[in-house]
């Protein structure tokens, strides 16, 4: 579900009738977050990481208000919740796109993503073309074989994106913690830094409830 929203008084306009008129209006950070917990119940459990990692920034991403703003036909709307898109990667070195629902409920979370593992390997292409996918989303991505500094996305310039974007990197032990490099990005007329941090800070809140 969404709605419209209504800018009266809001303390944004400004920022936003600037960034929205920029080629590209999106700001983003690369940061590192622990995930020592979730990484060694996933190895006890026999669990995916992936799967819990992806569940665990479904959460904090549903805890930041910013995130749920959208452009659509000239209008903003706020989302209620957000869904999770991710790529999925094949053995032949090719991806898709697999789409799961909101959920507070990490099993069914995981199922759902499961169903989408084995649909996009018994197929070629995206799977999934960006056009079907809902903009109540956010879109995950993953760079599993190494740690990272800095990314660089694909951009459709000259458009009003909104939609949020993140990239896990490899996790990696630093003394008896292990850390995972994350870049979020977002549309500025909606988030600032403050915003990503707060994601950030709520990811790492739910890496280590486990």
């Amino acid at each position: 579900m969404k709605r419209v929203f209504n800018p009266e008084g809001w303390n944004r306009q400004e920022h936003y009738n600037m960034f929205s008129n920029m080629d590209n209006p999106y700001v983003g950070i690369v940061a590192e977050v622990e995930c020592s917990k979730a990484y060694a119940f996933a190895k006890a459990h026999k669990k995916s990481f992936f799967a819990i990692y992806l569940f665990s920034s479904m959460q904090a991403e549903n805890r930041v208000e910013e995130f749920k703003y959208r452009i659509e036909d000239e209008e903003i709307f706020v989302y209620d919740h957000l869904d999770c898109g991710t790529t999925i990667g094949r053995k032949d070195g090719t991806f898709g796109f697999a789409l799961m629902n909101f959920t507070e409920d990490f099993e069914t979370f995981n199922l759902q993503l499961q169903e989408q593992i084995a649909s996009v390997e018994s197929c070629v292409g995206l799977h999934i073309k960006n056009e079907e996918i809902t903009v109540g989303l956010v879109r995950h991505s993953t760079f599993p074989w190494s740690r990272f500094t800095g990314l660089v996305q694909p951009t459709n310039y000259g458009t009003k994106e909104s939609i949020p974007r993140i990239i896990f990197g490899k996790a990696h032990q630093e003394g008896d913690k292990m850390y995972m490099p994350v870049s979020v990005e977002a549309n500025h007329g909606f988030v600032d830094g403050l915003h990503l941090a707060k994601y950030l800070e709520e990811l790492e809140k739910e890496l280590g409830k486990y």
